[in-house]
């Protein structure tokens, strides 16, 4: 045991040795990835928007290079799509599994000799297909069809086009659609202007004006990241700007915004037939123009853009020093600008956290603690069940950290969305575990807080393929005072309820499939239940009242028959079920254990299935697969229960004959 404690404690020595090594190669792209930017409503380092993103594309934080055999981490990734596309159009970043689709867009099968895995596919080998791809989207989005109702190709063509334009986004951060010499572009933009101001009225002259303009408004309409930091302190993600704002606002300042918006608007109103010739159509051309010749001499780039645009050029011309330094010469400008300096701070903050990947690496200890738990019931080897318990330990306290460091991130209580709410569901049930294994010492505490950290983790890594897991409150949910109580209290209380489910899971698997099912581990696993129960009763009920004081304070009102709340009530209910069916002595042990395994389909269901209906003030938006998944969870559920009232005399382990329930006699005693 002290051998494989060392071993975990080296590794983890390692593991922080490798944050803090430098990179492979000769560009300081992991320092890149450190800088911050605003992306989605949120400020974060490169690094997390190129892995967010990734991972919608392809389900990986990585891309795999083929002619070099090695790992391409997001952050070179989103390098290359930013600053260098044409060497990012060739990489397979986009993961595409429906055999219908693949061949809709005739792309090539599986063939291995040829290095085509059938599944991962790069942005020219998808192009061909644009169009009958945008044909399949608007014909499925023209249906109005409900996200749940959609078929599996219907929803790999609505995910691929998702994939393809958040890689548009991507790729138009710093320079407009395939420029290949940014620097050039900018001084070619420059003598534009001030030829344009020269001859106003030169109509060739002022459409090449227009054409310079569209091509920087890209950057704009697509909605790529903010890269460009405000040079005084403002409120949120004012003054944050992207390059093409920048570039125009050179000669056109503050107007610039206005431009591109009036641009925006004459393109739409142009392609739409109705509107030619109209009034609409006439006045945006007039204003237009006048803001057009609004143009004044180019000021002087502000030092971040310079820094930008020389950046780009030193990376897609394969200068390793130029970038370094330039790179350097930026990071010290954030350092320096007040407005920003906070935002770099906290961007190399999650940058450290992205790559530290606790609770991921988490995962598999519990799996191994939770086999070590397994073996020590077979054949009763003390060092299992130890090495189990710090094998918990360590990745408890991995888990702790995980969750501080999160918390620490995003200024907010641990639980603020689903992603958070599978991994505070899983370190609470953890903690559970290793308090029910310091008074019983039989492992069961052990083998149901690995399995339930285990499980709630893969559910959270899932639900991170999503995207962003650190994303901005909405206004109602904006109250860090709520959020750490009634939150945090009925999550624990959903925690809890799932400890007593699967405790009951192991009585029922013990006794039906193995002689494991002892008198004594019986009864242990009975208190374990009752208590439990009794613990969650009392934190989904405080949860749930909290719940409907913020509700009231919210929205007016402290009840609503939301669905979200009908299922906060129900676990309430259900607990109270459990427990006056054990006092009243309806039930006995197996049918406690029966009725505490509903427990975790009821739960389930206010976690998961009220969010993904679509309809009240709780729905978070429908999930793909989600209902699929909670559907098999619920009939497994079931199949156990049914197990649990199987005869006695089927199940492996012959348990002694009842005798008069000590609730029961209790519960008399009390009325007499």
């Amino acid at each position: 045991m002290k051998r494989l404690a060392l071993l975990l404690l080296t590794k983890c020595l390692l593991a922080f040795a490798a944050l803090g090594a430098g990179p492979n190669d000769a560009f300081n792209l992991k320092e890149f990835a450190e800088l911050p930017v605003v992306f989605n409503g949120r400020h974060q380092p490169l690094d997390s928007a190129a892995r967010n993103s990734l991972v919608q594309m392809r389900d990986r934080y990585s891309v795999y290079d083929r002619t070099e055999s090695r790992t391409v981490p997001a952050y070179e990734w989103f390098a290359e799509v930013a600053m260098n596309p044409d060497a990012a159009d060739k990489r397979r970043t986009f993961r595409i599994d429906h055999p219908d689709l693949i061949s809709l867009l005739k792309l090539p099968q599986k063939d291995e000799a040829n290095g085509e895995d059938g599944k991962n596919y790069s942005w020219n080998q998808i192009s061909p297909g644009f169009e009958q791809l945008e044909e399949q989207a608007r014909r499925i989005l023209q249906s109005k069809q409900d996200a749940s109702q959609r078929t599996a190709f219907e929803g790999a063509v609505l995910k691929l086009r998702n994939a393809l334009t958040l890689y548009l986004r991507l790729k138009n951060s710093v320079v407009p659609g395939n420029t290949t010499n940014l620097l050039a572009d900018v001084a070619r933009f420059r003598e534009t202007v001030t030829e344009f101001r020269a001859k106003p009225d030169n109509q060739e002259l002022r459409q090449k004006m227009v054409t310079e303009i569209f091509n920087w408004e890209l950057l704009e309409s697509f909605e790529a990241p903010l890269v460009l930091p405000p040079t005084e302190i403002l409120p949120g993600r004012e003054g944050w700007s992207r390059i093409g704002s920048g570039v125009v606002s050179l000669a056109w300042g503050d107007k610039a915004g206005e431009l591109f918006r009036t641009l925006q608007d004459l393109r739409k109103a142009s392609s739409n037939p109705e509107m030619a010739g109209s009034v609409t159509l006439n006045s945006l051309r007039e204003h237009f123009n006048t803001l057009l010749d609004g143009a004044k001499d180019p000021a002087p780039m502000p030092a971040s853009m310079d820094l930008w645009v020389k950046l780009a050029g030193a990376f897609r011309a394969r200068d390793a020093a130029a970038f370094n330094a330039t790179l350097a010469a930026y990071r010290q400008s954030l350092a320096a600008n007040p407005a920003v300096a906070a935002d770099l701070g906290k961007s190399g903050r999650e940058v450290f956290f992205n790559r530290l990947a606790p609770f991921y690496s988490t995962m598999p200890i519990y799996l191994i603690a939770f086999l070590l738990g397994c073996f020590f019931w077979f054949n009763f080897a003390e060092w299992a069940r130890k090495a189990s318990f710090w094998l918990i330990a360590v990745a408890f306290v991995l888990h702790t950290v995980g969750l501080i460091f999160r918390m620490w991130l995003e200024g907010r209580p641990p639980v603020t969305n689903l992603y958070s709410s599978a991994i505070f569901i899983g370190w609470g049930s953890v903690g559970l575990g290793l308090l029910l294994e310091r008074f019983w010492k039989n492992a069961i505490g052990l083998v149901c807080g690995s399995a339930l950290g285990f499980v709630t983790l893969i559910v959270a890594h899932n639900l991170a393929l999503g995207g962003d897991t650190l994303t901005m409150l909405v206004a109602v949910l904006d109250t860090n005072f709520w959020l750490a109580t009634h939150v945090v209290i009925v999550t624990l209380g959903y925690a809890s309820t799932y400890v007593a489910g699967f405790l009951a899971i192991i009585y029922i698997v013990r006794g039906a499939f193995t002689t494991g099912l002892s008198a004594p581990v019986a009864k242990s696993l009975t208190r374990m239940v009752y208590g439990i129960v009794c613990f969650a009763t009392l934190f989904s009920f405080v949860g749930t009242v909290l719940g409907g004081i913020w509700a009231d304070q919210s929205w007016g009102r402290f009840w609503g028959w939301d669905p979200k709340e009908n299922g906060a009530l129900i676990i309430v209910l259900w607990n109270a079920l459990i427990l006056h069916a054990r006092w009243g002595g309806l039930v006995r042990e197996r049918g406690l254990m029966n009725l505490a395994i509903i427990g975790n389909i009821v739960t389930s269901w206010s976690w998961f299935g009220t969010n993904m209906l679509g309809i009240g003030l709780h729905s978070y938006g429908f999930t793909s697969g989600a209902f699929l998944w909670l559907g098999i969870f619920i009939v497994s559920q079931l199949v156990l229960v049914g197990l649990g009232m199987l005869p006695e005399n089927m199940w492996r382990s012959a348990l002694p004959a009842a005798t008069p329930d000590a609730a029961k006699v209790k519960g008399k005693a009390a009325v007499a």
